[in-house]
């Protein structure tokens, strides 16, 4: 890049804090916003905490009533409820759920559990924690999710036995589940959705978390609604959420705590965590409104330029976890846009089955691998402002102007 190149381009960032947006409009200014606040840094996440989260997590520190309570049980109502199913059972972490929901399904030694190569690891990890074998399948590079073709031929492939199928619905975007429903029905196995990045996704008319035989959730401080650490699994399924409880504490009987009738963990969440989620989940709706408006923008604004923005299928409404772009030169734009404060994230870099820890997978998946060297995600966060919007096209759109 040459010096002239580079002053520009940091003028043009300066500059788009007054282009109008898309609509024509200009952008919105807070009161007292200052020349420091233009120049601030641009996170690639957010989470957006108010005065009522504090006020709710201040009465249970009030309370004196920290650990697993009133406050977790009815938070795991009122989740189970928003998702459109029967039964929420809440646990420390996202990993923990995953886990704890292949256990309550009756995953274990010996079971082979089809997943996606592309997501976090924690996936992969949750399978092999319950005993089974992770089997991978490619994905759809237009959805980034699996590809149900490519699940049926992996299946094919490893004698036609498979004990549970993982769909991730990754970056927000719900996999196809009525196809992976049929292929789960014909094979006996388990359908779970892993919807760690999907809180109020939508497919065919039916929220996630209740398209599977059970759905597990993340609560983490990058995702649409946050508990601080925390997780929750949700089914319809009475025999699985009996086992869901045990297994998160210790392996308890509910209607007798002295009574352990299995091996199980201490996988719970805390009332402070619930505290929290409470007020999240009240206004998970309004936080997937702005990441939908804050991702039409950035499609408007990329239209033109040799990227590919997110692709969403008739009948699903995206949650726009992540505003995921493709492009042939991903590690240049993304250190372009470090160097200009703008934060991305790489989701993934390297595909599971080519992770160290899962040197003894087997396969070959083209699709996922490829798009571990073009995927980069951008700021799509409800705490993003017109201005900042505006500043990631901008600099996006200066990047090609110069190559």
């Amino acid at each position: 890049m040459t010096d002239t190149k580079q002053e520009d381009e940091r003028r043009s960032v300066t500059l788009s804090n007054r282009l109008p947006d898309a609509d024509g409009t200009g952008p919105m200014e807070s009161a007292g916003e200052t020349a420091a606040d233009a120049e601030r840094s641009i996170s690639i996440a957010a989470p957006a905490i108010g005065s009522a989260e504090q006020r709710n997590v201040m009465s249970v520190l009030e309370s004196k009533d920290l650990a697993d309570g009133e406050v977790v049980t009815t938070f795991e109502r009122a989740f189970a409820n928003y998702c459109g199913v029967d039964h929420g059972v809440a646990t420390a972490n996202g990993t923990a759920a995953l886990h704890a929901g292949l256990h309550a399904a009756g995953i274990g030694d010996g079971d082979r559990v089809l997943t996606t190569p592309l997501s976090f690891i924690a996936t992969a990890n949750a399978i092999r924690l319950a005993g089974a074998d992770p089997v991978f399948a490619d994905v759809d590079p237009a959805t980034f999710n699996l590809d149900p073709a490519a699940v049926e031929r992996r299946i094919s492939e490893i004698d036609g036995t498979v004990d549970a199928i993982v769909a991730v619905h990754l970056y927000g975007l719900p996999a196809p589940m009525d196809e992976l429903r049929e292929i789960a029905d014909e094979h006996d196995a388990v359908l779970i959705e892993d919807a760690a990045q999907a809180h109020g996704a939508v497919y065919r008319g039916q929220r996630v978390g209740s398209l599977g035989d059970l759905a597990c959730f993340s609560f983490y401080p990058t995702k649409n609604m946050t508990t601080g650490e925390g997780g929750m699994v949700v089914t319809d399924r009475p025999d699985i959420e009996r086992g869901l409880r045990r297994f998160v504490n210790h392996g308890r009987d509910p209607s007798n705590p002295s009574v352990h009738r299995d091996v199980g963990h201490n996988f719970r969440m805390t009332n402070i965590a619930a505290a929290l989620g409470h007020v999240q989940l009240d206004r998970l709706e309004e936080f997937l409104e702005r990441r939908r408006q804050n991702a039409a923008i950035l499609t408007d604004r990329l239209e033109d330029l040799p990227v590919r923005t997110p692709t969403t299928p008739a009948g699903s409404t995206h949650a726009f976890h992540q505003y995921t772009i493709t492009c042939d030169d991903r590690d240049a734009l993304r250190d372009h846009l470090t160097a200009f404060g703008v934060g991305t994230g790489t989701y993934y870099e390297t595909p599971i089955h080519q992770q160290p820890a899962y040197s003894d997978s087997d396969g070959s998946f083209e699709r996922a691998e490829r798009l571990t060297d073009r995927v980069l995600s951008l700021p799509v966060h409800p705490e993003l402002s017109d201005r900042d919007l505006s500043t990631i096209a901008t600099a996006i759109t200066y990047y090609y102007q110069y190559e």
